[in-house]
């Protein structure tokens, strides 16, 4: 019921939001018809921008290893979070009136359909942090995949579900409540996609005294024979004439 009242209250919002930003969307639409924008925004966090929609996963509060991002106060059209926990499911102080998705299910908004598939947010079934919200959609012709904080093996359900996406967001740090490069490894494997962004990795942004997450070089060494497409920005656009056909590892980078 609580997901039918979100989307209802996302359907009702729509003319308002198309008034509002209508510049906006003119620009998008002939930028991004078949091409996908992606900024990052520290962690888990991405603006998704095609489609003439704006989509942002993951936003945070600074503390531990986000202290040291800027807070992802951006404009968007609807907001995706993985789990309520704070370094991924902070939306209390975005600006506009986003409309927000944060269960498992089956949705669709502005024209884009979009799932989320729940994993296990720790190795505790999830019993220590709950439930994790994996989120997959196709945006500027891109099929996402964005993991979230996943810490739980994917099933051979969730691999039919999923597929084999364009582009995987996928944690690479460890910790007790995500993927560490091993298992991300694994991962990436199963799912096959033909772009890798690692997420979830500690920067130079981490409280050393309170961040529990190691570097990306660990996933990078472990995924030697896998190519890397390294950008000095934190925003590319990806389109899908232009995408590998084998798995390719991209970095983003984060300015601070």
């Amino acid at each position: 019921m609580r997901r039918r009242q979100l989307m209802g209250y996302a359907v009702a919002g729509l003319i308002a939001t198309t008034v509002t930003s209508w510049g906006f969307q003119q620009q998008v639409n002939a930028q991004s018809k078949d091409s996908l924008t992606v900024q990052w925004l520290g962690h888990t966090c991405f603006l998704f921008t095609g489609s003439g929609v704006r989509i942002l996963v993951n936003p945070f509060r600074t503390i531990g290893c986000t202290a040291g991002y800027r807070p992802p106060k951006v404009t968007a059209d609807l907001v995706l979070i993985s789990s309520q926990l704070l370094d991924e499911g902070a939306v209390e102080n975005l600006p506009g009136n986003p409309k927000l998705v944060y269960e498992a299910g089956v949705y669709q908004f502005q024209g884009i359909k979009f799932q989320g598939i729940a994993l296990d947010h720790d190795r505790k079934g999830g019993r220590q942090f709950g439930k994790n919200i994996a989120w997959q959609w196709k945006q500027g012709g891109i099929n996402i995949l964005h993991l979230g904080g996943a810490a739980a093996p994917i099933s051979i359900e969730q691999k039919i579900l999923i597929g084999r996406p364009d582009v995987v967001f996928v944690p690479v740090g460890g910790g007790p409540k995500a993927y560490n490069a091993q298992e991300a490894k694994q991962a990436i494997q199963v799912i096959d996609p033909k772009l890798v962004i690692p997420t979830h990795y500690r920067t130079k942004a981490a409280d050393a005294a309170s961040c529990d997450i190691s570097p990306l070089d660990d996933f990078l060494a472990l995924m030697d024979k896998t190519p890397v497409r390294r950008s000095n920005s934190d925003t590319i656009t990806i389109s899908s004439s232009q995408l590998p056909n084998t798995t390719t590892i991209q970095i983003l980078t984060y300015k601070f």
